[in-house]
Formats: C-alpha cells, sequence, structure tokens
C-alpha cells in the first residue's frame, strides 16, 4: 500500500470522527450517521490495501 493511500484513509477517518462529534454537539443525526459512514468507508479501504499488502 502506498503511502498516499494510507494518509487518505487516515484523513478520511479523522474527517469522519470530526463530523461524528459536530453531529453529537449540534444533535445533527444527519451528520452524525454521515461521519459514521466516513469512518466505516475508510476503515473497509484499509481492510482491503491489508488484504493486498498481505498477497505480495
Amino acid at each position: 500500500m502506498g503511502l498516499d493511500d494510507k494518509i487518505k484513509n487516515a484523513a478520511q477517518d479523522l474527517t469522519g470522527k470530526g463530523k461524528e462529534g459536530a453531529g453529537k454537539a449540534t444533535d445533527n443525526e444527519r451528520l452524525e450517521a454521515e461521519g459514521k459512514g466516513d469512518q466505516v468507508e475508510a476503515n473497509l479501504r484499509q481492510a482491503g490495501e491489508n488484504v493486498k499488502d498481505a498477497f505480495k
């Protein structure tokens, strides 16, 4: 996995955590759910990259 992919996944995860926190703070369920979705997507991408790395 390239360093840029790792950085993108980490950035998306952090963005998701920020959105989730902002959604909780403002009682905005849509923003909170969007943040959780961003985190899940980043984690899935990371897992896929880990599988690719395991077969190299």
